[in-house]
């Protein structure tokens, strides 16, 4: 298994007079673990509600590919397709009066791929009561099983919608060795929509970024570090150096500056903050995202 290709075009979805995904056109490559990142309202929860085939778009198209899918088919109201997806959401989706083993007996029965050994492994390190109903699970217990209901469907589209924020730190990075161990063994398109962009940034392969509906941004994680660059030090050679770059961010501390800049520095300017004194440093995956997707930070110019 490789999972499955994802293809969106001119995606849109309303909510009466609010746009949640405004022309989306969206490419995600089969066998890869992508990380979708945007602000609350941002269209994550859409965007993974709509690949899940949970609801329609208002215009445009998803198509899906690969595996036995064969041909692109959309997922609405295809059973075979959806068999095919495993959508995870913090919200839970689970009856809250059924027994943990009557989850995942129920999960079992709806997944082609659904790996019980996995399941019961998982289920024992994150210590779940099997006998408890749903409702009496902490926060924390309902994402774990959320995360082994995710893992142990081995769908070829496997989506993760914040559902692990629930989970304590330990728990989270039991979550993320639990995923690229079984990733590594059985890969597979994984999307995870967060905003814990430092956590998982060493585990993403490829990273789309939202803001207000629209694609800011595409490309695979090595790629989008490599666009941001921080320089620091005496002011006038600071200004000097990023006038007509791009500037994301600004900081001001007596006669020093530091100035983030999105953008490749070639080797011209490299050599020109060298002989200046100036201190280039790479912006990490969380602050590059942060500056994309916030209109009034630094004023770009």
């Amino acid at each position: 298994m490789t999972g499955l290709a994802v293809r969106t075009e001119n995606l849109t979805v309303r909510f009466g007079d609010q746009t949640a995904l405004d022309g989306l056109d969206l490419r995600l490559a089969a066998g890869k673990i992508h990380g979708l990142l945007g602000r609350n309202g941002s269209g994550k929860s859409t965007l993974a509600a709509i690949l899940a085939g949970f609801r329609q778009a208002d215009a445009g198209q998803v198509l899906l590919s690969g595996g036995d899918l064969g041909d692109p088919r959309s997922p609405f109201e295809d059973a075979v397709v959806t068999s095919r997806i495993c959508l995870i959401r913090e919200s839970g989706d689970m009856g809250d009066t059924a027994q943990v083993r009557q989850v995942l007996g129920l999960a079992a029965s709806l997944r082609p791929y659904w790996d019980a050994d996995l399941a019961g492994e998982l289920v024992d390190r994150f210590e779940l009561p099997l006998g408890k109903r749903v409702q009496k699970l902490s926060r924390g217990k309902k994402s774990a099983l959320g995360v082994v209901l995710g893992l142990a469907s081995r769908a070829p589209l496997t989506i993760f919608d914040e559902s692990y924020l629930g989970m304590d730190v330990p728990s989270r990075e039991l979550f993320y060795d639990a995923l690229l161990a079984d990733y590594a063994e059985v890969p597979r398109t994984i999307l995870l929509s967060t905003h814990l962009v430092g956590e998982v940034s060493a585990m993403l392969e490829e990273v789309v970024i939202l803001d207000r509906g629209r694609l800011v941004t595409q490309a695979p994680v090595d790629t989008l570090r490599g666009r941001g660059a921080s320089i620091v030090g005496p002011a006038g050679a600071v200004d000097e150096l990023t006038a007509g770059l791009t500037v994301l961010a600004e900081q001001r501390l007596g006669g020093t500056k530091s100035t983030t800049v999105l953008g490749d520095l070639d080797a011209a300017l490299l050599a020109q903050a060298r002989s200046a004194g100036l201190e280039i440093g790479q912006v990490g995956l969380q602050e590059l995202f942060v500056h994309l997707t916030t209109p009034a930070q630094g004023g770009a110019r």
